[in-house]
């Protein structure tokens, strides 16, 4: 660590360390002791990386500028290298003023420092940045583990007098006219290969890469370069161009082309009304599919993979029964698992089914439910569009499986969808124009899994209602982090837009029912167990058959009072042919009852059991008549009512008590534990938290270059005082900065007092320093018997 850094650091302001601190958190967790301690931590290779990480393209090229040119370096200096590099579209006071406040940010980020006159990188940013602007390491990097002899005979083949070391070879590159007379030396092949590693990357692979060779010698284009040091191995396989001939080929630049200037965002100009309407009615419909997901898993739902997850076959099965893509099934499933509403009810050869949470937000508005399945989704760390691909291993990514999880989907949905919000109203950037804006703005994190990511992004967005016709919408817009992130005002925005829940259907002759829009949630559910959807779209049509209405009386229901739920939701009379058809159904349902022998067969009409006995479908059910109205079998209750029913009978099941088994919709909850809901974004640490640390770092850092001597407490008895008083104090003499004096337990009970100017609480524990020891301390608060002023 540089004795110069932790000086400069320790002679910035107060507010410049409150603004250091607000950017970089994780530099006071927990809080140093002294500005030496904040300067060791801000310059670890983790925190500089993560701040490295955060910087945009121009941003870093500044940093990257700096870590190449010998330091200090000059404003002025900065300026003009940065220049050489600028687009000529771009004007020069574009850069001055963009150039002024980066130099500002890194100052404030602790990665630069020093005055204008003398810009130096921080401490570890040299060694994050191995390769800066694609520059590979300096010449006495590249020769750090060649042999004496070998650099003697480079020196002496470049026209170096003598010398064997590779300071004496760095002097000798490190002038143009040298490198200049070695490359007119090499043929053209030669200096194709030099152009290639030019821009970067500057490293290649070689056969015998060490294999050691004299200008005299030297017969390949390889041999040429690295008898001329133009070239150095790093491996048995790889070579490097050194940084001083790359800052050659390159003509002094430092960077090809470097803009202050973000790339636009550039794609089609929609009408913003119409993407806030075409969204909203993706947002209803997308609601609808996972109510009707949860609805369907609570009666029939599929098993827990061993390995964890879905089975593919279950995944068709439920995209065939939405009538949805796969791809948009597995989104469904994932983002419904992501709020905990469904979840694994055994971790070994159990079922996916809803949780009670599921309860709860069903009976929730519209709007309202959307807005915790958006948010859910947009803080998820799952990747529902990698259902179906492989692993590193070659074994398929079910969907629920727990590898599904990747750590930057979270932040890259953020901030894909933000450069949305930022491109205008109405604007749909594409998808190629969102990609080199993330490079742009994410340097370093470039890769093929994060434009895959920002691909899923936009799809999904659409796909839940984020977007409409590929522009953010405005109930969208009020989710991001950027815009607040708050699923209150995203609810309101999209209520107005969201049809209206119909009550009503209207009955036809040919049994169907048609749904001119969308049902309240009691009814659809009621037409949901009474009828099957025959088609959707722009209304949907049910169709009542036998299977259905025996479906409704197996939940409990009754024929009068399905005919009255029929007659109380229709616009038109219920038609006779329906009415028939509830009536007759429930009169031959239940006549006949079943249950447990393994199973049996109980009626009142003896014909009726003569008939099932003489059937020959019933003989693999292995029936025998026991009296004359009750019949056994050895097969289950279950198989034996569907057998029954496959034979065209009407059976009802019954409990051992010979009470009717109603069989409802909604009893099927898992026990299970659902999935942690999303992690609130962090937007830092609180003003009055910083403002503590800083005061802390700078009691420590006089106490540690001060090394004052302990005080005595004062005489008299130990201060003593309520919990509630003694809380409020502190939290009074943290926010003034001023002393206090408090009662304290040691670890064997014994009462001290102490003298002590508080930094901060937090988890029970106060921070402050001890003017009675001379030093940065942490107290349990529950330990502390009272407090009072200094007098």
């Amino acid at each position: 660590m540089s004795t110069e850094f932790t000086e400069w650091l320790r002679n910035r302001s107060d507010d410049q360390l409150r603004a250091l601190v607000t950017v970089r958190p994780e530099l006071i967790t927990p809080v140093p002791a002294h500005v030496e301690g904040l300067a060791g931590r801000a310059s670890s290779p983790s925190a500089v990386g993560r701040v490295l990480d955060r910087l945009d393209r121009f941003t870093l090229s500044v940093v990257e500028t700096l870590v190449v040119l010998p330091s200090p370096v000059d404003y002025r200096s900065l300026r003009t290298q940065m220049a050489r590099a600028l687009p000529e579209r771009v004007p020069a006071s574009v850069l001055r003023s963009a150039l002024k406040e980066t130099v500002e940010r890194l100052r404030t980020l602790a990665l630069v420092y020093g005055p204008q006159s003398a810009l130096a990188p921080a401490p570890g940013v040299r060694e994050i940045l191995e390769t800066p602007a694609g520059l590979g390491p300096p010449v006495v990097e590249v020769f750090r583990h060649h042999p004496a002899e070998r650099l003697a005979e480079l020196i002496q083949d470049i026209g170096g007098e003598t010398g064997d070391t590779k300071e004496v070879l760095a002097e000798l590159l490190g002038g143009q006219e040298v490198v200049e007379r070695l490359i007119q030396g090499v043929s053209p092949q030669a200096r194709s290969a030099l152009n290639e590693l030019a821009w970067g990357p500057a490293s290649g692979r070689v056969p015998n890469a060490r294999r050691e060779v004299r200008t005299a010698t030297a017969q390949s284009p390889i041999e040429q370069l690295l008898s001329r040091a133009l070239l150095g191995a790093t491996g048995e396989e790889t070579v490097v161009l050194p940084r001083e001939v790359g800052l050659f080929l390159r003509d002094g630049r430092i960077h090809q082309d470097l803009s202050p200037v973000p790339p636009p965002l550039d794609g089609a100009k929609r009408d913003q009304a119409m993407a806030n309407r075409t969204a909203a009615g993706q947002a209803f419909a997308f609601v609808r599919a996972i109510e009707e997901l949860c609805e369907r898993w609570s009666v029939d739902p599929p098993g827990v993979l061993r390995s964890g997850g879905l089975a593919v076959r279950d995944l068709k099965r439920t995209a065939g029964l939405l009538d949805l893509p796969e791809w948009v099934t597995g989104l469904i499933i994932e983002v419904a698992y992501a709020v905990g509403l469904i979840a694994a009810s055994g971790s070994v050869d159990g079922d996916w089914l809803p949780t009670p949470a599921y309860d709860g937000w069903r009976v929730k508005s519209t709007e309202d439910r959307w807005a915790v399945l958006a948010a859910g989704w947009l803080s998820m760390d799952r990747v529902p569009g990698v259902i179906g691909e492989r692993d590193e291993r070659d074994r398929l990514l079910n969907a629920l499986h727990p590898d599904l999880r990747r750590s930057a989907a979270a932040e890259v949905r953020a901030t894909t969808l933000g450069m949305l919000s930022a491109a205008g109203p109405g604007v749909a950037p594409s998808l190629d124009s969102v990609r080199e804006r993330l490079a742009w703005e994410q340097p370093r994190r470039r890769g093929g899994q994060r434009d895959q990511l920002v691909e899923f992004t936009l799809r999904e967005a659409e796909q839940i209602g984020m977007t409409g016709f590929g522009a953010i919408a405005d109930h969208g817009r009020a989710l991001l982090p950027c815009c607040g992130g708050r699923a209150s005002a995203a609810a309101l925005s999209l209520a107005p837009l969201l049809p209206e829940p119909l009550d009503h259907v209207l009955l036809q002759a040919d049994l169907t029912a048609v749904a001119p829009g969308p049902l309240t949630g009691d009814l659809r559910r009621w037409l949901a167990m009474a009828a099957d959807v025959e088609s959707t779209g722009g209304a949907t049509v049910y169709r009542f058959c036998e299977q259905s209405i025996r479906r409704a009386l197996d939940a409990g229901q009754g024929a009068d009072e399905m005919l009255s739920m029929l007659e109380r939701h229709s616009t038109t009379p219920v038609p006779q042919p329906l009415s028939y058809l509830v009536t007759d159904v429930a009169r031959r349902h239940g006549r006949m009852r079943v249950g447990t022998a393994s199973a049996y067969i109980r009626c009142d009409d003896p014909s009726l059991l003569d008939e099932v006995t003489a059937d020959r479908r019933a003989l693999p059910l292995r029936l025998r008549r026991l009296a004359p109205t009750v019949i056994a079998s050895k097969t289950s209750r279950s198989t034996l009512v569907d057998s029954l029913r496959a034979m065209g009978y009407a059976p009802a099941a019954e409990s051992l008590d010979g009470d009717v088994i109603i069989t409802r919709l909604d009893v099927r909850r898992t026990d299970g534990q659902p999935s942690p809901r999303p992690s609130v974004a962090f937007n830092g640490p609180e003003a009055d938290v910083v403002a503590a640390a800083v005061r802390a770092v700078r009691a420590g850092d006089a106490a540690h270059l001060a090394r004052r001597a302990p005080v005595d407490a004062p005489e008299g008895q130990v201060p003593r005082s309520p919990a509630t008083a003694t809380i409020n104090a502190l939290r009074e003499a943290i926010r003034q900065g001023s002393q206090v004096w408090i009662g304290y337990l040691d670890s064997q009970g014994n009462a001290t007092s102490r003298i002590l100017e508080p930094a901060r609480m937090e988890g029970g524990y106060l921070t402050a320093y001890d003017e009675t020891r001379a030093a940065v301390h942490r107290f349990a608060l529950h330990r502390i018997t009272g407090i009072a002023d200094i007098n």
